[in-house]
């Protein structure tokens, strides 16, 4: 039975390991390394920073960062959700996102973002399922290890509780 949970440092080598295969697919981040604990959680929101588990480990993970540290805008989160490619199908990206959101409303977050691959189709469907609107591409906004430049497709979320 999966239980989702606040990430915990001893979760971070499962964390890491499922952030590779993301990062291997090509379609998940710019990142083409996976960072240490330190560098992952530092602009993270620790009560938005989760974990699914089985009895088998970590079945995915996801976390809000802030999307700036100005006052103004401290209501604003960019997430991020993986899953454990043994765990695809199985409804984990979605239980994540749909505690995620819970969770940041809580902790005051009005706004949540996400900027995906037009590729990553799985991911689209998944923010789309969990009210996420298509704002528009970032056309050319990053440029992979070895050279191709990225669309993104920037997502939004407004909250129905906080800020309305």
């Amino acid at each position: 039975m999966t239980n989702i949970r606040e990430m915990t440092r001893e979760d971070w080598e499962e964390v890491k390991e499922i952030y590779r295969f993301g990062i291997e697919t090509g379609n998940a981040t710019f990142e083409h390394s996976t960072p240490t604990y330190e560098a992952f959680i530092s602009n993270a929101v620790n009560e938005c920073t989760l974990v699914a588990v089985d009895e088998r480990g970590v079945q995915g993970w996801c976390k809000c960062n802030r999307s700036s540290s100005r006052y103004v805008y401290r209501g604003v989160g960019e997430v991020s959700v993986y899953v454990h490619p043994r765990e695809k199908g199985k409804g984990i990206g979605n239980l994540l996102l749909q505690t995620l959101i819970k969770r940041s409303e809580e902790a005051g977050f009005w706004t949540l973002s996400a900027g995906i691959f037009p590729e990553n189709i799985g991911s689209i469907t998944l923010h789309k399922k969990n009210g996420f609107e298509k704002l528009g591409i970032r056309k050319r906004v990053g440029r992979m290890q070895d050279g191709r430049w990225r669309d993104v497709i920037l997502f939004e979320k407004r909250s129905d509780v906080v800020g309305v």
